[in-house]
């Protein structure tokens, strides 16, 4: 076995590290989503009930084959956790008083 064998045995494993402040995760319950024809940026921000200001907590800006492949891994994993806790009720109705700009979805 060469050194190389013995530091990293299976060379197409990815070592993930995750910071402790990492780790501790950003609550959000709005996501702004905009693109252009190279990007797609995830705003990911959080509304408090009665304070009519929010910041942006997290930014994350992808490729569009990323966000594809992103949509793809969300979308097995909410019918995975459906079909173990059932459907996720989707409740219309938080209109969001402020615009980007640009092409925009809510999430």
């Amino acid at each position: 076995m060469s050194k190389q064998d013995t530091e990293n045995p299976n060379p197409n494993q990815l070592n993930i590290e995750l910071p402790e402040e990492i780790a501790e995760g950003i609550y959000s319950n709005l996501a702004i989503i905009t693109h252009s024809n190279s990007e797609f940026v995830l705003d990911f921000i959080r509304i408090m009930p009665g304070v009519p200001q929010a910041k942006v907590k997290s930014r994350i800006v992808l490729t569009p084959q990323h966000v594809k492949r992103l949509w793809k891994a969300l979308s097995d994993n909410i019918s995975k956790f459906e079909s173990i806790n059932g459907k996720i009720e989707d409740k219309d109705g938080m209109d969001v008083p402020f615009h980007f700009g640009g092409p925009t979805a809510e999430a």
